[in-house]
């Protein structure tokens, strides 16, 4: 198979992965359901760098952040698998860093978070690692 067609997959499902994070910020959730700690991050407040700010906000803020990280992540894959077409050989440092990333990404929602973003990195990181290697063999 085409390393192309490989970093197609990985941007499909690095899609899923950013509208999963992007609807998740829709509201304030948690996987445990309503429950005293959500409360308390919501309702402590405190001053930082001239803003008024809570646990929540930040947990909010950096899901958000996430979830644009990963639409960028989508666009800039298809635009690799594009690139993939004509020189697939020097597409392969680039998609060594992405994997590199998204290895390191699964290890963090693996050991923090919870195992739903750990298989999207894992389902991300195999495409990666297949356009990798099919890129050695048609370059």
């Amino acid at each position: 198979m085409k390393s192309s067609l490989f970093l197609r997959v990985a941007s499909g499902i690095s899609l899923i992965f950013a509208a999963g994070h992007l609807m998740g910020g829709l509201k304030q959730w948690s996987p445990m359901g309503p429950n005293a700690v959500l409360s308390a991050m919501t309702e402590v407040r405190f001053q930082t760098m001239g803003v008024s700010r809570s646990y929540a906000d930040f947990f909010m803020g950096f899901g958000w952040s996430i979830g644009i990280a990963l639409l960028l992540q989508a666009v800039l894959l298809w635009q690799l698998s594009n690139m993939a077409q004509e020189q697939p050989a020097h597409t392969r440092p680039m998609i060594a860093a992405l994997a590199a990333a998204t290895l390191a990404s699964g290890i963090v929602a693996w050991r923090f978070i919870f195992p739903i973003p750990a298989l999207l990195s894992a389902l991300v990181l195999a495409a990666l690692a297949a356009a990798y290697v099919s890129g050695r063999a048609k370059g």
